[in-house]
Formats: C-alpha cells, sequence, structure tokens
C-alpha cells in the first residue's frame, strides 16, 4: 500500500472532494495528487491544475509523480451535458480515452471510472433493475457512460488493464453543493430545509429514484478497489444501490425534524431524464463479488445531512 500513488482526476467535484480526503487518510497526504481545472484555495495535500482532455499534460502528471492508479471523475453531468451535448460528449469521452491511453502505456495498475444509473433507458425493468439489461440511455451524460463501460472492458481484454466500475445511484452529501445532475433536488432539498427556504422540486412528488449516502458511495468505491482482481467478474459496470425514494418521502422524513419546511412541484425537463431511470437497483452481484452492503437508509441519512448542514451554515454566519 505504501508504494501507490494516486491521481485523482475532477477531484473538486461532489465525489472527488471526499474521496481525495478519505484516500490520503489511506495513502497517506504525500502519495494522493488531486487534480482539476482550478485550485480550491482550502485544499490541503498535493494539487495539480489539469485538464485532463489534454493527453501531454495528463501524461507529464503521471511521470511526475510516479502515478500507479487513477481516479478518473471527470466529467459534465445529466441535465447540464443536454444544454450543450455535443460539448459533453467530448468531454467525457477525451478525458476517459487519455486516462486509458496513458494508463496502457505507462504501466498503471488500476483504474477507476464512475459510471452511472444515467446507462438505463426506458427499455429496462423500472423496479430492481438488473446489472445487465438493454442499455438506451436518453441523455448523452448516458450516452458516453455507456460507451466509457464498453471502453474500460475493452482495454481490460485487450490490453489487460485493470479498469473498475461502479454505476453511482444519485450521490447525496453535505460536502459540496450540487453539481448539475437530474438527482440533485435530494441535495439542495437539505439545504433549502436547514436554511429555513422552501424548497421548489424540479420533479413530480412520486419520482422515485435510486439514490446513495456520500459516505456509502465514497466507500464502496474504495472496497471496489481494494478487491483481488479475480473476484471481479464485472469489467463494464457494477449496479450499485443504497436506497430509493421519492422527492415527497424526503420531503416527509425532514418535516421531523423541521415542522415548517414547505416544498412546491415544479417539473421541467429534468422529469423527462427521471422517467427514463429505474425505480430502485439490483446490486447482487456487487454483494457477491466484493461483499458491498449500504449502511444508510433514508431516516440516518437525513439525521446526519441535517446536523452537518447546521454546523456548515452556522459556522458561516459567525465568520
Amino acid at each position: 500500500m505504501k508504494h501507490e500513488r494516486i491521481l485523482i482526476t475532477g477531484a473538486g467535484g461532489q465525489l472527488g472532494t471526499v474521496l481525495t480526503v478519505e484516500l490520503q487518510k489511506k495513502y497517506g497526504a504525500d502519495n494522493v495528487i488531486a487534480s482539476d481545472l482550478r485550485l480550491n484555495p482550502d485544499f490541503v495535500g498535493h494539487f495539480e491544475v489539469l485538464d485532463a482532455t489534454d493527453f501531454e499534460a495528463l501524461k507529464s502528471v503521471v511521470l511526475k509523480y510516479k502515478i500507479t492508479q487513477i481516479f478518473h471523475l471527470v466529467a459534465i453531468l445529466s441535465a447540464n451535458g443536454e444544454k450543450f451535448p455535443l460539448n459533453t460528449w467530448d468531454i467525457n469521452m477525451k478525458s476517459l480515452f487519455n486516462v486509458l491511453e496513458v494508463s496502457r502505456l505507462h504501466g498503471i495498475n488500476k483504474v477507476f471510472y464512475p459510471s452511472s444509473i444515467a446507462v438505463f433507458g426506458e427499455d429496462v425493468e423500472k423496479d430492481n433493475t438488473p446489472q445487465n439489461p438493454n442499455l438506451t440511455p436518453l441523455t448523452v451524460y448516458g450516452m458516453s457512460k455507456v460507451a466509457g463501460e464498453n471502453w474500460a472492458s475493452y482495454y481490460h481484454k485487450r490490453y489487460g488493464l485493470d479498469v473498475r466500475s461502479l454505476r453511482y445511484p444519485g450521490v447525496i452529501g453535505y460536502q459540496s453543493m450540487p453539481g448539475g445532475g437530474t438527482t440533485d433536488y435530494a441535495v439542495d432539498i437539505y439545504h433549502k430545509a436547514v436554511k429555513n427556504e422552501s424548497f421548489e422540486c424540479f420533479l413530480e412528488a412520486s419520482t422515485h429514484l435510486p439514490m446513495i449516502f456520500i459516505d456509502d458511495a465514497i466507500r464502496a468505491t474504495i472496497e471496489l478497489m481494494d478487491a483481488p482482481a479475480e473476484e471481479i467478474s464485472v469489467r463494464t459496470s457494477y449496479n450499485l444501490s443504497g436506497m430509493s425514494f421519492a422527492p415527497q418521502e424526503v420531503f416527509d422524513v425532514i418535516k421531523k425534524t423541521i415542522p415548517n419546511f414547505e416544498i412546491t412541484y415544479k417539473p421541467d425537463f429534468r422529469q423527462g431524464i427521471a422517467d427514463s431511470w429505474p425505480n430502485s437497483i439490483d446490486d447482487t452481484q456487487a454483494k457477491k463479488d466484493w461483499g458491498w452492503q449500504p449502511k444508510y437508509n433514508l431516516e440516518n441519512m437525513t439525521e446526519v445531512m441535517i446536523e452537518k448542514l447546521r454546523i456548515y451554515y452556522n459556522n458561516k454566519l459567525i465568520a
């Protein structure tokens, strides 16, 4: 473990912010290099300003730090991606190709590639969506993730590159603001509640979607990457599940703690995206192969979200 040198691309995003800290704890801060298009002035550790679509720049960082693992988190997400579809495709795919190629050429031991429930389209079973359905996504983000899964499998079969992947459901965390995804209502709703503001939801009240708390998502990522290679049977991307709920359900749970909280519903274009996604996910293969088990449900996640965001906003008022 002490010999691993980790590069995280897209480290400033929702997942990257938290994953960087956990990997620093695991491998030591000197062995983790975070990178993104711009530096967060509050960041502690090694950081490189890096555009992952620039192959030579990526290669330079890999060689400079003698990188052995890459966690590639760069992506334009579902809702933002629909605003500029061609740009979304170019950035999502070019950055992935660069990571795969630099890894093949320079002896990277493992690559992590995040996929998403956005890979599923209207042709799948909505409840307990299986591991290997027909993937016909309706968004460019989803299309790029399906393509990425297949390229990950290709590089493993053709070149022996150890690429591992998870299909994340909506990730809910308190450490960063919403980042342009269709499931982001489930982050924003907690911010509004803690700030004693009403919340206008862009999805219908009964829209069930798979979700996962950030702590479970990060733990799943690290557990997958730690698993012995012979236990990894899925070389496209593993289904991953934490919980499933609708906006009205999370609202009802929040009101137990913040009884004056109010919500209205005004569905927009993101409703169509959500309607094409599963209600719940079957992640039996992840449980079988590397022992995945979620720890958080809607109730205990809500407790943590409200507690942490109250601390955050109280500190902002004090500052």
